[in-house]
């Protein structure tokens, strides 16, 4: 596991772009073409915003998505599919994708989705940590052993109340109570992870999950077995770990 800490979220965000970018293009140069999982949420924003203003080769990436609510419509504020339509698809210009569709028969959708990413390898995975140890949807105490490439999983009131606070429901009672989220396992089997955590509002759940056990009820910190991740923190995430985990400060995303 690396760590990398920036002094602010844009020179994190920066670092994080060109970091992907880097490592789509080294794999479609070897393959001629990529599979990547991308996530969603506030602390991803200006890390895709500056990533799809690099030079990747969109025709050639696959992306495969990682969460969904139940329930929710394609038309919702909150909604994923719409995120990764307005701020990733579209912009890049990717083609080849797959979205979960939470809407109507969730068990179908969840078959299709494992169906289509089991065809071969994901070479680059997107994710954060959510404010409870959160990784993807799969919220404490996480399954670490179940082999399904996605499942429904039920959303506890912590990581409820944090799509509150990030501005995408009014009250906790707006958000939907499960999701279609990716398995542990499946995260973990990616070829290469990019975690990307700005703000002092995940420093708790970041020094849980990074300096703590491996342990369910703090999901996240199944990244620790990974052979290949990169954390991406800025100052406010880090302010919890010791010096020795965080590392030096960088200054900028170069």
């Amino acid at each position: 596991m690396r760590i990398e800490t920036y002094g602010d979220r844009s020179a994190m965000s920066r670092a994080a772009a060109k970091d992907a970018a880097e490592a789509l293009r080294s794999v479609v140069a070897k393959k001629g073409h990529a599979r990547l999982v991308a996530a969603t949420g506030a602390s991803q924003l200006e890390f895709l915003e500056a990533l799809v203003q690099l030079d990747v080769d969109w025709s050639a990436v696959e992306m495969f998505h990682l969460d969904e609510y139940v329930g929710l419509s394609l038309d919702h504020p909150a909604s994923f599919r719409k995120y990764l339509v307005e701020r990733l698809i579209r912009p890049a210009g990717i083609r080849h994708y797959h979205l979960l569709n939470g809407e109507g028969d969730v068990q179908r959708a969840v078959e299709e989705a494992s169906r289509s990413i089991a065809e071969a390898p994901i070479d680059l995975a997107f994710v954060g940590i959510g404010e409870n140890g959160h990784l993807a949807f799969n919220d404490p105490p996480a399954d670490f052993s179940t082999e399904q490439s996605y499942l429904v999983v039920t959303l506890d009131d912590a990581c409820r109340r944090q799509q509150v606070g990030e501005g995408w429901f009014a009250t906790v009672a707006d958000v939907p109570t499960q999701a279609i989220s990716m398995s542990i396992r499946q995260i973990l089997s990616s070829r290469r992870i990019l975690c990307v955590v700005p703000d002092a509002r995940k420093a708790a759940a970041v020094q849980t999950c990074l300096e703590g056990p491996v342990s369910p009820l703090a999901p996240a910190s199944i990244l620790q077995t990974h052979a290949d991740v990169t954390i991406y923190l800025d100052r406010a995430s880090a302010e919890r770990l010791t010096a020795e985990t965080r590392g030096p400060v960088l200054p900028g995303g170069n």
